[in-house]
């Protein structure tokens, strides 16, 4: 009985064609060995699973092939394509750089580095996650990687070209590459599950490439596991209960009570989900997911199954809306402890904001109602009623004449007795206030 292969493993490219997009790289390297300009090093960069060692070890095998092809792919039949395919070439030497990473380590390679090759042409080394290695270690392969042995070549791979000294990089021709299109990812796996004699829906396999994110590997781990659990065909909605997504009905449920503003129906929907036991982020990450389709439909791409219907239900300024709250609350869930409450309310807001009118509209059909309005002439103006001016009121002015107040007496005092005194001595008279 054959041993099982995981599928990333067993359905690895092994000729160029075979990759999955990254067709200008390919060309770039077919080139180079077509015409003989080979450099003394380079270096693939990328987000994971999307093929840097992959097309590390296909470069390598087809600059070892003793048979190669017209269109210069390998033979895969030689003794050095088989030994390389199934890892036990002494010609190229794979190095984990996270395990190997100090300085001891380099120089290794520096002491090995000037011998022959034992069957290939060329002695090549990849050196994955090459970023983990220490500041020393670079320094280390310096001298190496500027002016190696002409039968020596170095492959580098990593996630985080950021991290590796520029006087590395420069030594290095670089290829960036980009995550792997949906559209590829979806042929890739069409493919895989006729060879397997699989029946997959199409759908299914356009929400293993939603999940994966652009990388082939994560989409070939995730199809493994779903022929793992046996039934089939593979259907959205099975691929949906496996990951912890939402099903695809549930999800109309919501539209339903979304159009009919039903927020009893958005509790008990939370209820659902909550007590189903998925993770609230993949809960959230459903519904992004969802309305994101319907977002895309108004903008004119191409839906297949009910959503072309549902989209009717929708404007793109409600989508836009919907997708909106759903990105503020998904930042506010880590800061949560009550995540049951966080879902219900936040399904209740997407009901209630569903009839939301955003400003920005709102703008907009101002404007609007402003431009009909120029294009018509303003009605004349009512005319003007005389209206008699009012009689003057006469009104009396009366004029209180305010009288003096008395003088008052003035008070005697010890001077008035001392004057008085003195009048009554000189035989005379003094009247006071005169």
């Amino acid at each position: 009985m054959e041993k099982y292969q995981i599928i990333p493993r067993k359905f690895r490219p092994k000729r160029f064609a075979e990759v999955a997009g990254h067709e200008a790289i390919v060309i770039t390297l077919k080139n180079a060995i077509a015409n003989e300009q080979l450099g003394q090093a380079y270096l693939f960069c990328g987000a994971r699973g999307c093929g840097k060692t992959t097309l590390a070890r296909l470069f390598a095998k087809a600059l070892n092939c003793t048979h190669l092809s017209k269109d210069h792919e390998p033979c895969n039949q030689c003794i050095s394509c088989q030994e390389i395919s199934e890892g036990r070439s002494l010609d190229i030497m794979e190095i984990d750089g996270a395990s190997n990473r100090g300085i001891d380590d380099i120089r290794q390679i520096n002491e090995t580095v000037g011998y022959a090759p034992n069957k290939g042409h060329y002695k090549i080394y990849i050196i994955d996650e090459v970023h983990m290695l220490t500041k020393e270690a670079f320094n280390a392969l310096l001298k190496t990687l500027e002016e190696p042995p002409k039968n020596v070549k170095f492959f580098f791979a990593t996630t985080e070209p950021h991290k590796i000294p520029q006087t590395i990089i420069s030594r290095c021709q670089r290829f960036n590459l980009s995550r792997i299109p949906e559209e590829a990812l979806v042929e890739k796996l069409t493919r895989i599950c006729t060879e397997l004699e699989v029946q997959a829906e199409k759908d299914a396999l356009i929400q293993i490439s939603h999940l994966s994110e652009g990388s082939l590997r994560d989409a070939e781990s995730l199809l493994d596991q779903l022929i793992c659990f046996g039934e089939t065909p593979i259907t959205l909605n099975l691929t949906r209960e496996i990951f912890g997504l939402l099903k695809t009905d549930q999800l109309f449920a919501l539209d339903e009570a979304i159009h009919s503003q039903n927020q009893e129906k958005a509790f008990e929907l939370a209820k659902q989900f909550y007590e189903s036991g998925r993770d609230i982020g993949a809960c959230i990450d459903s519904l992004l997911e969802h309305f994101r389709t319907y977002l895309l439909i108004h903008l004119g791409l191409p839906a297949e199954g009910a959503y072309e219907k549902k989209a009717k239900n929708y404007t793109k300024e409600q989508c836009l809306t919907l997708l909106d709250t759903l990105i503020q609350w998904q930042q506010q869930m880590s800061k949560t402890p009550f995540k049951r409450i966080h879902l219900e309310m936040l399904l209740a807001t997407l009901v209630r904001k569903s009839q939301h009118i955003s400003l920005d509209h709102l703008i907009s059909r101002l404007l609007e109602l402003e431009g009909k309005g120029e294009g018509e002439a303003p009605p004349p103006p009512p005319p003007k009623q005389e209206i008699p001016a009012p009689e003057p009121i006469k009104e009396e002015i009366h004029i209180k004449e305010t009288k003096e107040p008395p003088k008052n007496d003035v008070h005697p005092s010890k001077y008035d007795t001392l004057i008085r005194f003195a009048a009554v001595e000189l035989e005379g008279s003094v009247n006071q206030g005169n």
